[in-house]
């Protein structure tokens, strides 16, 4: 019995540390903007990529390969982060127009300061700071990417 239990226990810690690696390698991949127009060192305060092609092909692959790990494929969420795909739902069924453009301006500022500074709470790490990882573009290339998956109902 003891040996049974023994091998249940051992059987139990090779299955749970094997889903510790289960996302493999977590580091962040660099992103490659060239061909995007440089924005400098001053930080926009609003997506300037909006609508720009090569934005999103860059945004979708950068979103991929660095983010898709913990907030899903496509930026549906299996529940370990917030869905991206709502994140400006708020704004979408605004009716009135300017109100609706400062909504979405404002979601740019908490996209912006969430990925430069990462998402921490009582000294846990739930989300890494990617500043100083990617630029910029590359960051504005993944929200570019992101309004495409937005959920508008």
């Amino acid at each position: 019995m003891k040996r049974l239990i023994l091998a249940v226990a051992a059987a139990a810690a090779v299955t749970t540390s094997s889903f510790a690696v289960a996302h493999g390698n977590v580091t962040p991949q660099g992103v490659d903007t060239t061909g995007l127009p440089v924005l400098g060192d001053k930080w926009r305060d609003e997506n300037p990529y909006k609508d720009n092609k090569l934005a999103l092909k860059i945004g979708s692959s950068a979103y991929n390969q660095n983010c898709a790990r913990c907030h899903g494929l496509e930026a549906v969420s299996g529940g370990i982060a917030p869905d991206l795909r709502m994140l400006d739902r708020d704004c979408v069924g605004m009716r009135n127009e300017t109100k609706k453009q400062a909504c979405y301006k404002e979601i740019d500022r908490y996209f912006l300061t969430s990925i430069r500074g990462g998402k921490v709470r009582n000294g846990a790490v739930y989300m890494p700071p990617f500043e100083g990882v990617f630029n910029q573009e590359a960051m504005w290339a993944i929200k570019t990417y992101l309004e495409t998956r937005r959920v508008t109902n």
